[in-house]
């Protein structure tokens, strides 16, 4: 697995910061940021967002907040991500 840095919260104090990659070989994005509190993940939890679409969070599943200010790092990431599966898809 190769991860491309794509950015950190410009925010940081040096520890546990808002990061975004994106894998190389699948061009997922990885997010690590503050899982939410218990008030957003019962909020998320308990809205049928897609009709049909069971309510909750699976175990293996995360809620994770990512800073607004981060969008623009964010953005650049879904381009990468999108330029990456573009590249693979026209081998």
């Amino acid at each position: 697995m190769t991860l491309r840095f794509v950015g950190i919260d410009p925010n940081t104090g040096g520890e546990g910061s808002p990061t975004v990659w994106v894998e190389e070989e699948s061009s997922d994005l990885i997010f690590q940021g503050e899982e939410a509190d218990e008030l957003l993940k019962a909020e998320v939890g308990s809205v049928q967002w897609v009709p049909g679409h069971r309510t909750g969070i699976p175990p293996h599943e995360r809620v994770i907040r990512i800073p607004a200010h981060m969008v623009s790092i964010v953005r650049e990431a879904c381009d990468a991500a999108e330029r990456a599966a573009g590249q693979r898809d026209v081998r």
